[in-house]
């Protein structure tokens, strides 16, 4: 699973999610969120400049992004990977990501590149010195612009090179897509043009706003659902519960194919309740979603936490299957028997998988079940 961080910055990265299609956040342009947004109520009060993870706001009212034009990182990768097992399985996902995340959960395995600005970028810039622009930016912008590491890309760049790759798909992960929605946006909008489609893997803290504005566009998200208790988020997330449950609401309204993965850290969220508060919140959903429940490895400020036993992911994935949701993934452990996809109805085996890799695959051109004929839930199960 990519999982990534979160982060308390004096302006939440999630302000740049308030574009409503009246401008868009471009390296060296700006736009105006829409005053509703309460990340835009908070950027101002930290006015004249003050960066989030990648952006600036200025006391006109105005955010601009770093990395609308670099990546840190593009691969291909088994979609598998993401993780997506009933989204095309066996196709590969042209991947990219930018440094920067709106969270910064203690836990985070790519910290490195997610709270690389954080780490490397000062919390707030004065507003002295001459503005080499013709726009009202803050000082120092441009510099700050030029310290940010990765690769110049455009987004017809990146949709060439997604195509080049026999890619299937583009997927906007590894850090979390909100902080480089704008680069997203404009790439996924290309991307549907040339026929590939377009994958978020995300925490969910998004507005409602971009997440509808980018919905038409996006063909299946991933969400990092990562605990079951607003004092988590609060402490190992520095967010908050009820975003995240209201965007995965969002994006099942918006026909979007969702899945959710759980990251099961030990002594945080393996109890037998909030495990069942989960599956019961998902089954109540959809109990067509697909539930990844993934073993955690020490990592960053929680390095100290020991690895999730197996037990413990088979114990997670009998409450999911007890919930009555119709396909639980117990994985992150290569070779276990978890990670195959089975009829929900008669239980047959259809897709065999090592790893990130779907090794085999029984499911019918028509996507259904060979032996009971049952329709398995997804997009693109019985491609070829």
């Amino acid at each position: 699973m990519d999982t990534c961080a979160d982060t308390l910055t004096p302006v939440p990265a999630c302000a740049l999610n308030g574009s409503d299609g009246h401008g868009r956040t471009l390296w060296g342009r700006s736009f105006t969120p829409p005053a509703f947004t309460s990340a835009w109520k908070a950027a101002r009060r930290f006015a004249p400049c003050a960066p989030t993870t990648v952006a600036f706001t200025t006391g006109a009212g105005e955010l601009f992004t770093l990395v609308y034009d670099r990546v840190i990182s593009r691969h291909t990768d088994p979609i598998e990977k993401k993780p997506f097992f009933h989204f095309r399985p066996g196709s590969e996902a042209y991947s990219i990501a930018t440094v920067g995340c709106n969270l910064r959960c203690s836990f985070c395995q790519n910290w490195r590149i997610s709270q690389w600005p954080k780490e490397h970028l000062p919390k707030r810039l004065e507003g002295t010195g001459e503005v080499q622009s013709n726009e009202p930016v803050c000082p120092r912008l441009t510099e700050m612009g030029e310290r940010i590491p990765g690769e110049p890309v455009t987004p017809a760049l990146v949709v060439e090179s997604a195509r080049a790759s026999g890619a299937a798909s583009v997927a906007y992960t590894y850090t979390k897509p909100t902080i480089f929605y704008e680069l997203a946006f404009d790439t996924a909008v290309l991307a549907r043009e040339a026929g590939l489609a377009n994958l978020f893997v995300t925490n969910g803290f998004i507005g409602e706003a971009a997440q509808r504005e980018v919905g038409p566009v996006l063909d299946a998200a991933n969400v990092d659902f990562k605990f079951f208790s607003d004092e988590s988020y609060r402490h190992i997330s520095r967010c908050r519960l009820q975003p995240v449950l209201d965007a995965i609401r969002r994006y099942h309204e918006m026909g979007v194919w969702l899945e959710l993965t759980t990251l099961i850290i030990p002594g945080v969220n393996d109890s037998d309740a909030e495990l069942a508060d989960i599956a019961g919140f998902i089954a109540d959903l959809d109990r067509a979603i697909p539930w990844h429940i993934s073993r955690f490895y020490p990592a960053w400020k929680m390095a100290d936490y020991p690895v999730t036993p197996q037990a413990t992911l088979e114990r997670a994935a009998g409450i999911g299957q007890a919930a009555g949701l119709r396909y639980v993934y117990a994985g992150n452990v290569p070779g276990m028997a978890g990670e195959d996809t089975y009829c929900f109805r008669c239980g047959a085996k259809l897709i065999d998988r090592y790893g990130f890799f779907a090794r085999e695959s029984r499911i019918a051109l028509d996507g259904t079940c060979p032996d009971c004929g049952t329709i398995i839930d997804g997009i693109g199960m019985g491609a070829e």
